[in-house]
């Protein structure tokens, strides 16, 4: 039986993935800081799954411990540079000394690897954990999913204003962007943990793929509601407000959703090619029927 080393289960992506993998009879293994709450964790093992207690800042030695036996490990972790430079650098350490041959790190997003330092700051440190990688004899695989639907229909990301049933977007709303669930992603990380052949090379997918004017349209039918349409900027206009609020920023939260959408609606971090036929397992959701399920 395969086994799964996950780090982040208790996060909302992580604890999908976890889900995805049992239900594919596979051994998962968690690891769980001490600080974690304990009915999460509790859940967890009521799962099956088997905890590992610790921290990716115990050292290589007490981390490989918890990876050993592993046949791929998952990262599903979120945060800042400590997190996803630092914290990943020590997952893949230690899963080099533990012999662990394939990891999955949480890049989860659009093309990062398209994208120039700069253009985005949270995927700048994404790459920057992949320069940790080069060298290394664990095969790296970064499952890219697009942005997740949930997110785009969140106030953070300015498009969708469902209480005041609008809907705003930059450039010329013609480019193609792709979009997954969460549930989706997982189900697509899960398949990607168990596919060995294509371990070392990204693995792309997208739950729809849509036009921001087509994205709008999607949304209206599947939640029943009409969506104002509203156009905030060509490009150009994206760019500058973006300098405009980096400049006066207390941290990258005030400006990095924007630098997300510039990703997208510039088209430069499209996902191109798709692997979806290789999963043919997996049947996502697309925006439509997401709204017709989740949106207000």
């Amino acid at each position: 039986m395969t086994e799964v080393f996950v780090a982040g289960a208790t996060g909302m992506l992580g604890g999908a993935i976890v889900d995805s993998l049992l239900r594919r009879d596979v051994r998962v293994r968690a690891l769980v800081r001490p600080s974690s709450k304990r009915e999460t964790v509790d859940a967890l093992a009521d799962k099956g799954v088997v905890i590992a207690e610790g921290s990716l800042t115990d050292g290589p030695e007490r981390l490989a411990r918890s990876l050993e036996g592993a046949d791929v490990a998952i990262s599903a972790l979120q945060g800042g540079e400590d997190v996803v430079v630092d914290g990943q650098t020590a997952l893949l350490r230690a899963a080099e000394k533990a012999g662990v041959p394939r990891l999955i790190p949480s890049d989860f997003a659009v093309d990062l690897f398209r994208l120039d330092d700069g253009d985005n700051v949270f995927l700048d440190h994404r790459r920057r954990a992949h320069q940790a990688f080069d060298g290394t004899h664990v095969q790296v695989t970064s499952v890219l999913n697009g942005a997740f639907t949930e997110v785009m229909t969140a106030p953070f990301l300015e498009i969708v204003d469902w209480d005041n049933d609008t809907f705003a977007y930059w450039g010329d709303g013609d480019q193609p962007c792709d979009f997954t669930t969460v549930a989706d992603t997982a189900e697509y990380t899960a398949e990607v943990a168990l596919d060995p052949a294509v371990a070392g090379r990204p693995v792309r997918v997208a739950g729809d793929v849509l036009t921001m004017k087509e994205f709008h349209d999607a949304l209206q039918r599947g939640s029943g509601r009409r969506l104002e349409l509203r156009v905030r900027g060509d490009v150009g206009e994206l760019e500058a407000e973006i300098r405009r609020r980096r400049a006066v920023a207390t941290g990258p939260a005030d400006f990095v959703a924007l630098q997300y959408v510039w990703a997208m609606v510039t088209g430069k971090a499209k996902l191109d090619p798709l692997d979806n036929d290789r999963y043919p397992a997996v049947r996502p959701t697309g925006v439509a029927e997401f709204a017709r399920r989740f949106a207000r």
